[in-house]
């Protein structure tokens, strides 16, 4: 019976672990806060809680070296350490992160020692991995080419919870959310390469209509050039990966990021004043003064603009303490949060949905449409947490199994991966649908 250590029971940690139990696998669940551990095995006889802080390096050495696979639900930073106490010991290893340099530089020697250390397979980066490249190797197969590709994902309220005036609640960090606003941006459309500056982000926006949900924002996720080579697209002449968002995100997130509020050099002063006297001193006023329409004349709106009547609702203008952060970031994430969240028994939702035009081996083109709509369960798990936790667990129980042969630091870009782990992903009801139609 294969030993498996999970570090970090966080927010999208349950159901993954969850599955792992019921397949009849020894769990160990690792946090700094043991009583979460204890909450995710409780009932399970295969199921055991740790305390755990991770600088204690000795305690989290003698915790991999009792497993046999260790997944790091960790924040990203802490990976490299546990990956660099992986290989010392000789352990496999699962994250549903991007691949760092640091990361990937490990790859030689982990496939010295015959280990696998899989990497991005969560949602985003994960299942939109496993499904591009069935549609892809599908399509290579019968001797097409893809010309264009698109790939977007977004976590998003159900449409029946979207009750707030951002359109949008948080399932994930609202740090992580803000700063990911910062980004620059870069992909290949037409055979042209847009470069898109951070500050500019949220000008780079288009629509998309989702059958059955209506339109959404697209804006471009990170660099979407290095997908080409990796996804082999050798013939491809778009290759963009995006983000969805609900209508009016973007432009009052633009505007959020011209006063300054995602920024995150400590400001002398700002601890222990109001969210006005913050907001006076971004757009160059005394708190005294018309605040809310000094704000808009900044940002060349008007008064009753979305985006300025969308920072009113945030209670950016009030006469309110701030959080005690000494950065415009930090209290904007913290007032998100307090504002933007789901109730209980509300829904998220995951979106996901690939375009490929294809052009086939007798000439003719096909567009293909490859689409996730996966809904959180009311009073039960998010889809976040689902689709994020449940492709990292199948992907462990697969290795347990010793069914995935693969060694190195790898991402689930292999059929002899995505064959097992999308088919399994179906009877957890995490399901991509297809379409396939012919262009004129």
């Amino acid at each position: 019976m294969k030993h498996i250590l999970v570090l970090g029971a966080g927010l999208v940690s349950k159901p993954g672990v969850q599955y792992l139990l019921d397949a009849g696998l020894e769990v160990t669940v690792a946090s700094r806060t043991v009583s979460k551990a204890e909450r995710l095995v409780e009932g399970y006889g295969n199921g055991t809680a740790r305390q755990l802080l991770v600088d204690d390096r000795d305690k989290l050495r003698a915790l991999i070296e009792e497993h046999d696979i260790v997944i790091s639900l960790l924040p990203w930073i802490h990976h490299l350490k546990v990956a660099g106490l992986c290989l010392e010991c000789g352990k496999h290893m699962a994250t549903t992160s991007y691949v760092s340099p640091d990361m990937k530089a490990l790859d030689g020697p982990v496939k010295e020692k015959g280990l696998l250390f899989l990497n991005e397979i969560g949602v985003d980066p994960g299942i939109d991995h496993m499904s591009a490249m069935k549609i892809i190797d599908e399509v290579h197969a019968e001797g097409g080419k893809v010309i264009h590709f698109y790939s977007v994902t977004g976590g998003l309220p159900a449409p029946e919870d979207n009750d707030n005036p951002f359109g949008y609640k948080f399932s994930w960090s609202p740090r992580g959310v803000v700063l990911a606003s910062r980004n620059s941006a870069r992909y290949l459309e037409n055979g042209q390469v847009a470069n898109i500056e951070g500050k500019d982000l949220f000008l780079n926006v288009r629509t998309d209509e989702v059958e059955g949900l209506g339109d959404f924002e697209i804006y471009p996720n990170r660099d979407s050039l290095p997908y080409k080579d990796l996804y082999g697209l050798k013939n491809a002449e778009t290759v963009m990966r995006g983000t969805y968002r609900n209508l009016g995100w973007c432009e009052t997130l633009k505007k959020i990021v011209d006063l300054g509020l995602v920024d995150d050099t400590p400001v002398e002063g700002l601890k222990g004043g109001t969210y006005k006297q913050m907001m006076a001193r971004l757009v160059g006023c005394k708190p005294t003064a018309d605040v809310v329409a000094t704000a808009a004349e900044k940002l060349g709106l008007a008064r009753d603009a979305a985006p300025i009547q969308r920072m009113k609702w945030l209670g950016l203008f009030e006469d309110e303490t701030v959080p005690e952060f000494d950065n415009p970031l930090d209290i904007l994430s913290q007032r998100m949060q307090e504002r933007l969240f789901y109730k209980e028994g509300e829904k998220d939702m995951i979106l996901m949905k690939h375009t490929f035009v294809v052009e086939n081996a007798d000439g003719s083109r096909d567009r293909i449409t490859s689409t996730l709509i996966d809904f959180g369960i009311p009073y039960g798990d998010t889809s976040m947490a689902r689709t994020v936790s449940l492709p990292l667990a199948v992907g462990v129980k697969l290795m347990a199994e010793d069914k995935i042969k693969l060694t190195g630091v790898q991402i689930p870009i292999q059929k002899e991966v995505y064959d097992l782990v999308l088919p399994e992903l179906e009877t957890l009801e995490i399901v991509m649908s297809e379409k396939r139609e012919r262009m004129k």
